[in-house]
């Protein structure tokens, strides 16, 4: 299996605007991969001005787009589909390399995204609108019409996968498609939008921003983008919700989420044990459906013993991937100290865990 590589020199992450990458003219961030500590990428960050020429870009494409029959919109989704499969390995490195999932986790992602997209090519045969007579000489007719340009904001814990949840759909239904990727995990974005290139999507119906809190605000506020998504911690999307709805916007704002878990005595030890530890585990616990609390109901000791064997036996670095930053695992050792200081007993301390090579340089 391939393994996961530094590049030569730290690639130069710009915006994807009118079918071009343009520099925006907010400040550089560096693009850190969190299996190697070192810096893979430098994203320049957008202005509130870059957000503005840009939406500009996407409503100037977006009448002829939407304009265009549901089918031919389609054609060009299935050639994206081809060469995102075309490109899976590499797509799937670049998610791992700046994200720290395995490749593994990396390509699983890219899979659920590509789902997502073969829905959207289904549409052209389940939506033909309807028309009804309900009385003489009066007819009722609906139909669906896009919405316009419309903007998504995706986490870092999913490059590839959340941003396609809306972007096939939105695109596909005639709509013109502003994307901000998380600051952390920028370099993905570079893949899905030269693949819409090369399969013949007009220039502007895929607009990417780069940057940080100021192209959220200027995204929630602009005039012309009609519905916002965004998938991130509790705290900044209660913060977009209320800033887009106040503008008027649709929004559809999903906040930080993990799995709480029963265990009873009557579970399979085996299939609990390992679907357990795997949760919390894997993409390491980056994930709304790792399980951060899990309730242990009756004699289930045997079962906690299976859940820790399995959890022991992940080689960091090659099952298991890498925590985004310095500062979030910092934040975890604090909350195991915390936790041991008010009592707890801890049954397995990942804090001294060795890294496999090569990403222990």
């Amino acid at each position: 299996m391939r393994q996961i590589q530094m590049p030569e020199t730290p690639q130069e992450i710009f915006n994807f605007v009118g079918g071009q990458w343009k520099k925006p003219q907010g400040p550089s961030l560096p693009v850190m991969s969190p299996y190697f500590g070192k810096q893979v990428g430098t994203v320049y960050c957008s202005t509130a001005e870059d957000v503005d020429q840009a939406v500009q870009a996407a409503q100037a494409a977006f009448k002829d787009w939407a304009a265009l029959p549901l089918k031919n919109r389609t054609q060009i989704m299935f050639k994206f589909r081809d060469i995102l499969l075309r490109d899976q390995d590499e797509i799937s490195h670049t998610v791992a390399l700046e994200n720290g999932k395995t490749l593994g986790e990396a390509r699983a992602g890219l899979m659920k995204g590509i789902e997502v997209l073969e829905f959207a090519l289904s549409l052209q045969n389940t939506d033909s609108g309807g028309r009804m007579e309900v009385s003489r000489g009066v007819h009722c007719e609906y139909k669906r019409e896009p919405l316009g340009v419309v903007a998504s904001i995706t986490p870092f814990n999913f490059p590839a996968m959340v941003p396609m949840w809306t972007l096939p759909i939105a695109i596909t239904l005639g709509n013109a498609f502003v994307w901000k990727p998380s600051e952390k995990t920028p370099m993905t974005a570079l893949h899905l939008a030269n693949a819409l290139k090369e399969a013949g999507l007009p220039d502007g119906i895929l607009t990417v921003v780069q940057g940080d809190r100021v192209a959220v605000e200027a995204i929630s506020d602009h005039p012309d983008i009609k519905a916002v998504s965004f998938v991130g911690s509790t705290k900044i999307a209660e913060t977009v919700y209320k800033r887009t709805t106040g503008n008027s916007k649709r929004c559809l704002a999903l906040g930080g989420a993990k799995n709480h878990i029963i265990l009873l005595p009557d579970a399979d030890p085996q299939m609990s044990g390992i679907g357990i530890s795997d949760s919390f585990t894997g993409c390491a616990g980056q994930r709304c459906m790792a399980a951060s609390v899990l309730l242990a109901v009756g004699d289930v000791d045997p079962i906690i013993d299976k859940i820790v064997e399995q959890a022991a036996s992940q080689s960091v670095g090659e099952s298991m991937g890498a925590i985004i930053t310095p500062e979030q695992v910092k934040f975890l050792h604090e909350a195991i100290a915390q936790a041991e200081a008010d009592g707890a007993k801890v049954l397995l301390d990942g804090r001294q865990t060795t890294v496999a090579a090569p990403y222990s340089e």
